[in-house]
């Protein structure tokens, strides 16, 4: 199953609001304990880094760690002073990536 990037921000704001940002991702998390039908251990996939650019600046950034859940689930603040684009980057083990942005017109 392909990694599905989710994420809510408002499409507008006031100048200096503070909004709130969430973030899913659907991604078949795997451990690297697990051992598949013939025996052979099952490669650990896990996103490991999260990160979240306003305008090509970092908002907010998260370190992840073996113990997290399938899906992972972030959600937080970030104050908008002019509209721009919010980039959204999961970086999975096997160095590959997901991203998406999201627009934000503010006023």
């Amino acid at each position: 199953m392909a990694a599905k990037p989710r994420v809510k921000v408002p499409k507008s704001a006031a100048a200096g609001d503070i909004i709130k940002i969430k973030t899913l991702l659907s991604h078949t998390m795997e451990s690297g304990q697990r051992k598949d039908k013939e025996g052979n251990v099952i490669p650990r996939k896990i996103i490991n880094k999260f990160v979240c650019e306003f305008n090509g600046a970092m908002v907010f950034s998260a370190d992840i760690d073996p113990a997290v859940a399938a899906n992972p689930y972030f959600e937080f603040k970030a104050k908008v002073n002019e509209s721009g684009t919010f980039k959204f980057i999961w970086t999975d083990d096997d160095g590959s990536v997901i991203e998406t942005e999201k627009q934000i017109e503010v006023s």
